[in-house]
C-alpha cells in the first residue's frame, strides 16, 4: 500500500461520517460542517489509528489547497501542487533518507568487514528482521493502533480500562465483549484496527 492509497474514517458523535481517502474525507466534513459549523469530529489514520487534524475551512479549492499543504505525501499524485517555496530547495527525494546511528567500535568494526559496508549490511540486517518478526510486527501494530483510535474516541466510555487490558492480552473475545455497549460504529471500527485472535 502506498500512503496515497491509505483510508481515513470520520466520526461525528461516535457515528461514521466519511471513509476513504484523506481527500475525500476532507470534502465529505467540510460540507459537513458547512450545514453545521459546531459539529464536532475526529478523523483517524486508519493504518495507525492515530487522530489527523484537518483545516476545514472555506470552500472544496482551500480545504485541498491546505491539505496539499500541510499532508503532500497523503494526497494523490493530481492533487494542487505546493508552490516552490513551500517545498523548500535542494535535492528532490530519492528514498533514501541519511539519519545518525551511533553503535560501540565493535559494531562499527563488524559493519565494515561486511560485504558492501556498513549501510547495505544495516539493510540486509533489517530486512531479515522484518521478514522474521512480520507477523508480530504486524499485530503489535494493529494492537497499537486500535489503542492509540479507542484513547481518542472512547477514553471515557465505560469499560475503557478492562477493553485496553483485554486489547493488550491479544483476547480478541475478551475484547468483544467489553466494547458491546459502545456506539456500533465505534465498536465495529475498533474491532476492525485490532489484531485477529492471537496464540
Amino acid at each position: 500500500m502506498t500512503q496515497t492509497d491509505e483510508t481515513f474514517t470520520a466520526f461525528q458523535d461516535g457515528r461514521r461520517v466519511a471513509r476513504g481517502p484523506l481527500a475525500d474525507v476532507a470534502l465529505a466534513l467540510g460540507r459537513i460542517l458547512a450545514a453545521r459549523p459546531d459539529a464536532s469530529m475526529l478523523v483517524f489514520r486508519d493504518r495507525t489509528g492515530a487522530v489527523i487534524d484537518l483545516d476545514l475551512r472555506g470552500s472544496a479549492a482551500d480545504i485541498l489547497s491546505r491539505l496539499a499543504q500541510s499532508h503532500p505525501d497523503l494526497m494523490p499524485p493530481d492533487a494542487p501542487e505546493q508552490d516552490a517555496a513551500a517545498r523548500g530547495r535542494g535535492r528532490p527525494r530519492l528514498g533514501v533518507v541519511p539519519r545518525e546511528v551511533t553503535l560501540l567500535p565493535r559494531h562499527w568494526e563488524w559493519l565494515a568487514a561486511q560485504p558492501g559496508g556498513a549501510s547495505a549490511a544495516l539493510r540486509r540486517l533489517i530486512d531479515d528482521a522484518r521478514r522474521s518478526r512480520a507477523a508480530a510486527d504486524q499485530a503489535r501494530l494493529a494492537r497499537d493502533a486500535a489503542y492509540r483510535a479507542m484513547s481518542a474516541a472512547a477514553g471515557d466510555l465505560p469499560g475503557f480500562e478492562d477493553a485496553a487490558r483485554a486489547l493488550f492480552a491479544g483476547d480478541r473475545q475478551a475484547f468483544a465483549q467489553r466494547i458491546a455497549a459502545w456506539p456500533e460504529d465505534l465498536r465495529l471500527y475498533f474491532l476492525g484496527l485490532a489484531p485477529e485472535q492471537e496464540g
